[in-house]
């Protein structure tokens, strides 16, 4: 990062006023007849039809368009346990990009704890100010545990972004690119790299989707994850693999798929040679990936590319898939995010790659065409196609599914 932008992201955080986002008032509050009815005597009203009917909450208050995005700062981007106020920047950034993508109200809250009861006491306990919980930036595997328990106990939706809404887009991006190669997901050999909570979830996922788990290669800083470990967490336990190898190098030759959500510059060229025709690889780690796509492809000219970088093509970016799935939940009022809202929006997100983009998008995006091929296998960021599309998709799960406590509005997301 050059120090010119690093003082135009200091500046941009700090001017005209500290932060990001602000409270907003929705009703008028210029007369005595309107605080009469903001406040006292008039808020009573609505109290009483509260305590009499509590769904009421969703009629009279903002309840049902408020999301909470909610951390501890142990594992704050690629920075690490930097702690609850270092990650307030990234929870503020969470809550603009709610607002700015699903209209979607938000604000952040970072708690301070000792132990993993003390946070999951705390979220629970004001969880019901909120229509739905977005976790953020917990380590692993801390953030497992957090959010199994915040589902069983919260009456809302609860969503830890760095694992499904990875995931999400991720899956998203894979199924388009396999098919793009010619190749069967059910088929592939999938190796990888990294072993915390984006990489537990997108492999889940994957499997989900059709992905094998036996031909699932995990590796953590240790190596591969294999069944004569006795160093693992119950989680990595899922993708222990029954398997005489033991490196990156082992298990890539005739690899299909690669996923590195790890560090920067761990697969090499050498490595990318050994994978099979028509490889993918998705390289995610933020800022510099595990392999430069410029040397990627200077390896392997039959290769399908992501980053997690918005300067190359294929973006892998949550913001594609999490302000539109809390909207869609919010929207018929869902008590959880579950593996069914999930695949619908994987599919939404890969079919909407496959159409004709507006113009719009081409502006925003800076190019003069995008065409459903190797370099574009997921939408655009800003393509307002996504709002629609994958809310609707998720609404539909939910009611389909069994956990929507009212139906979907008539003409949803119609245009």
């Amino acid at each position: 990062m050059s120090e010119e932008f690093r003082k135009q992201a200091l500046d941009y955080h700090a001017y005209p006023t500290p932060g990001k986002i602000e409270v907003a008032l929705t009703k008028p509050a210029d007369t005595v007849e309107d605080l009469a009815l903001a406040y006292s005597p008039g808020v009573a009203e609505p109290v009483r039809e509260i305590a009499k009917n509590p769904d009421d909450v969703y009629k009279y208050t903002s309840k049902g368009n408020m999301v909470a995005v909610i951390s501890n700062g142990t594992a704050i981007l690629g920075l690490g346990n930097l702690g609850p106020l270092a990650s307030k920047p990234v929870m503020e950034g969470k809550s603009l990009l709610f607002k700015r993508f699903a209209g979607l109200d938000s604000i952040d809250i970072e708690v301070k704890h000792r132990t993993i009861d003390e946070f999951v006491d705390t979220v629970a306990n004001i969880a019901d100010t909120f229509g739905g919980i977005n976790l953020e930036d917990i380590k692993a595997p801390d953030c497992f545990e957090i959010e199994r328990r915040l589902i069983e106990l919260c009456d809302v939706p609860v969503f830890h972004d760095d694992q499904h809404g990875t995931a999400i887009v991720t899956a998203a991006g894979m199924l388009n690119a396999i098919e793009l190669q010619g190749k069967k997901l059910e088929d592939a050999i999938i190796v990888c790299l990294g072993a915390g909570a984006a990489a537990v979830a997108c492999m889940e996922l994957l499997i989900k989707c059709g992905a094998m788990r036996e031909k699932i290669y995990m590796l953590d800083r240790k190596g591969v994850i294999h069944t004569r470990r006795d160093d693992i967490n119950e989680y990595k336990q899922r993708f222990a693999n029954n398997t005489d190898k033991r490196t990156l190098q082992d298990v890539i030759d005739g690899a299909d798929l690669f996923l590195g959500v790890s560090g920067p510059n761990l697969l090499d060229a050498e490595d990318l040679k050994l994978m099979a025709d028509k490889p993918v690889v998705f390289a995610c780690s933020n800022p510099d990936p595990e392999i430069k796509p410029e040397l990627a492809h200077e390896v392997r000219s039959d290769l399908i590319m992501g980053t997690g970088r918005s300067d190359y093509p294929n973006q892998v970016n949550n913001v594609l898939c999490f302000p539109f799935i809390f909207r869609g939940a919010l929207d018929v009022r869902a008590s959880e995010i579950n593996d069914e809202m999930k695949l619908a929006a994987v599919d939404a997100i890969r079919q909407l790659a496959k159409e004709e983009v507006p113009v719009e998008v081409l502006k925003a995006a800076g190019v003069e065409s995008l065409t459903f091929g190797s370099d574009y296998i997921i939408p655009k960021p800003m393509d307002p196609r996504l709002l629609p599309r994958v809310a609707k998709a998720v609404a539909q799960a939910a009611v389909d599914s069994g956990v929507a406590r009212i139906e979907m509005p008539e003409g949803y997301m119609e245009a």
